[in-house]
């Protein structure tokens, strides 16, 4: 097991995306993130079925540093309640695990 984890999180669109992206590259909360694009979510919200299109953010960053980030996506997010699903790594590339260390150390 790693500190390092994957964070899913879903925007309506590029440019919140890239937004909040950026925001959390500079604030060094992650060490990289992928923007998948036209991502179709379906899901129900307020006892109706929705679909929409969505922007896939993948986030790489460190278990540590989940309550800063989880409160920052919060803070930043036009959602109301903004899917932020951590999931752990369970090994990895050792520099790139290194890497991903330094880039999200103050």
């Amino acid at each position: 097991m790693t500190d390092a984890i994957v964070v899913l999180c879903t925007c309506p669109d590029e440019g919140s995306a890239r937004e909040l992206a950026q925001a959390l590259l500079d604030e060094k909360l992650a060490a990289c993130i992928n923007l998948l694009p036209q991502v179709t979510s379906l899901y129900c919200w307020q006892g109706k079925q929705e679909e929409s299109q969505e922007v896939q953010l993948i986030i790489k960053s460190r278990r540590t540093l989940f309550g800063i980030l989880q409160q920052r996506i919060t803070a930043l997010h036009p959602y109301e309640v903004p899917e932020i699903l951590a999931l752990p790594v369970m090994c990895g590339n050792t520099a790139y695990l290194q890497w991903l260390q330094e880039q999200t150390t103050p």
